[in-house]
């Protein structure tokens, strides 16, 4: 396949650029610091940019067969600061995934995001409007905007995150009253977005992942 990695040089994205790789996809990798992965290879070109660029996403959709966005702003933003970067890039993106006939569009947003909120217990719901609402606030629009959109989506609500090793062995909980906090390392949500790439599953769907 042809993957679009938006948000690639670190964290869960990072993840994703080096298993598609491994799974021997060919991978672009979108982020501002795109040219700092250290990871070489012929299957991968880098694309340094802002992810709210219309024209830069034009160029990084162009022929992919699925996009893969994995965006984050720092602990800094997450906790103090309002940020618009989630939805605003997501605005972007849509139209540019249309017009380049690119249906299949996967995102990471987090458990707490869109109606897992209500599945929080009262103190997880203190931690969360404490340090990450305002983060929240944007994702829930991010969410609205690829709920309404015509793509075939997914999008990806993992709990806690580590930075473990991936083994592969996680729960995919699709079914609300299922739902629930838990942890999971960025190397297994890694592992769900490029296999439900390949496999087109969990469309239309708002899985959490948990160990």
């Amino acid at each position: 396949m042809k993957i679009t990695v938006i948000g690639a040089s670190r964290g869960i994205g990072r993840k994703v650029v080096e298993y598609a790789l491994e799974r021997g996809h060919t991978v672009r990798a979108v982020a501002r610091s795109a040219e700092a992965i250290e990871t070489e290879s012929a299957a991968l070109e880098k694309v340094q940019g802002d992810a709210t660029d219309p024209e830069l996403l034009a160029h990084a959709v162009a022929g992919a067969d699925a996009v893969i966005l994995t965006l984050g702003v720092p602990r800094d933003v997450r906790a103090l600061k309002p940020t618009t970067l989630f939805s605003t890039a997501t605005q972007a993106l849509i139209p540019a995934m249309e017009v380049a006939g690119v249906k299949r569009l996967l995102t990471v947003t987090g458990f707490g995001a869109g109606d897992s909120y209500g599945k929080l217990s009262a103190p997880e719901k203190l931690t969360l409007k404490t340090f990450l609402g305002r983060a929240y606030a944007d994702k829930d629009l991010q969410e609205d905007l690829i709920r309404g959109s015509g793509l075939d989506w997914t999008i990806a609500r993992p709990g806690i995150l580590t930075d473990t090793k991936m083994t592969g062995k996680y729960q995919v909980l699709v079914d609300p009253s299922t739902w629930r906090q838990g942890i999971i390392s960025r190397a297994d949500v890694a592992h769900f977005l490029v296999h439900a790439a390949e496999e087109g599953s969990h469309v239309h769907q708002t899985p959490a992942l948990q160990r």
